[in-house]
């Protein structure tokens, strides 16, 4: 249980709900103080760039949470993201990750990376565990998942890579924004660490832009004193404040999320418009019996193929939904809409979108915490002017 943890109430003269610390610094009643708080500078508030208590306290629900012992927030998941690979990788290293990766850590890692600090890549599907196997090259250091995968969302057996990775001494690192530490325990299999992106489910709002890394401790604490402090990618007391908030109501949302998501998965997997329906918590799933090994829960985040690649007819589709409004992100309250197409075709040549296993017709949503009936009359009355 999350709600309270962490809160520790009559350190704070008994606020029943943890006060924002929004100062830049703290101060010391003498020099002895101060000497001390430096030499631990990763466990004592001194200057916000580095601690504060309103992230502090999200940081443990969150480690709590994911079954971690430390957690780090940062100012964007890519901020988390970023951070935890350069934790795990130097110049002449090699990455094994995902064809299909969230854009800007596809691109952080297969042109950043590999241009400025002369890291190899291999990019893999994630499905066949020998295909992970194979890629391994002496100077592997790192693989990097994400479970579900973006907008096609196959699944990775975590603790079979996990076992893998261990045996050559290589790190772990998986995107668990999808499945929430809630329905998915990365670290009990055996993951290094795990990322999120907290705009997302965690946040929950739509109001908070944020990142986490989840681990070990010896893991944590060197990201937080280089990663972390000599890049400023800190977070600022209301987020962390905000976080806390939003933590309290987690269990409730994503319980609502999933039921949302079933049931939209469901009417779209039976609409003779749809082709296929990507949603893990399917049975239709070719991966879903690994799922439910995996996770104990499903979300609200899916795509589905239409039965035409007409850009006009796709474009009138999503133009004419009412309560699924257009945006990038997800894991609000509202439910969202978006075409794969329209970033992937700006970051990617079209050979190298069609490997991802997308098309023009493929459109994902996320399925908010409005009424069900609605969100799927919206979808038939959408469906019905392709």
């Amino acid at each position: 249980m999350i709600n309270h943890f962490g809160e520790e109430r009559f350190e704070h003269g008994g606020a029943v709900v943890p006060p924002i610390y929004q100062n830049t610094l703290f101060t010391f009643e003498n020099w002895d103080h101060i000497d001390k708080a430096f030499s631990d500078p990763i466990n004592n508030n001194i200057y916000t760039r580095g601690n504060n208590p309103s992230v502090t306290i999200a940081e443990k629900k969150l480690a709590k949470l994911a079954g971690g012992e430390r957690a780090k927030l940062f100012s964007s998941g890519m901020a988390a993201i970023s951070a935890a690979i350069m934790y795990c990788v130097k110049s002449g290293d090699h990455i094994i990750t995902l064809k299909n990766l969230y854009g800007p850590s596809l691109n952080f890692i297969n042109e950043y990376l590999k241009n400025k600090w002369n890291v190899g890549v291999t990019l893999i599907n994630g499905e066949d565990v020998e295909e992970i196997e194979k890629a391994i090259r002496p100077n592997t250091t790192l693989i990097y998942l994400e479970s579900p995968s973006s907008a096609v969302f196959t699944i990775q057996d975590l603790s079979k890579i996990s076992e893998i990775a261990r045996a050559n001494g290589i790190k772990t690192i998986v995107d668990n924004s999808w499945a929430t530490p809630l329905f998915q325990k990365t670290l009990l299999m055996g993951i290094d660490m795990e990322v999120h992106s907290c705009s997302k489910y965690i946040g929950g709002h739509s109001d908070v832009v944020a990142g986490v890394v989840i681990g070990k401790k010896d893991h944590i604490e060197s990201i937080a004193l280089n990663e972390y402090l000599l890049f400023g990618g800190k977070l600022a007391p209301f987020e962390g404040w905000l976080l806390t908030r939003s933590l309290r109501t987690l269990s409730m949302r994503m319980d609502r999320h999933q039921s949302n998501g079933m049931m939209v998965a469901k009417f779209l997997e039976s609409h003779p418009k749809v082709k296929t329906v990507r949603y893990p918590g399917l049975e239709s799933h070719p991966q879903h019996k690994l799922a439910k090994s995996q996770m104990k829960g499903f979300t609200g985040l899916m795509s589905f193929e239409l039965h035409t690649e007409d850009l006009d007819k796709i474009k009138g589709f999503v133009n004419v939904l009412n309560y699924f409004k257009i945006g990038v992100s997800w894991g609000g309250h509202e439910s969202l809409i978006y075409a794969p197409a329209i970033s992937y075709l700006r970051e990617m040549t079209s050979e190298a979108f069609k490997e991802t296993g997308l098309s023009l017709g493929v459109i994902r949503i996320s399925v908010g915490l409005e009424d069900s009936k609605d969100l799927i009359d919206d979808l038939a009355n959408a469906l019905s002017k392709i």
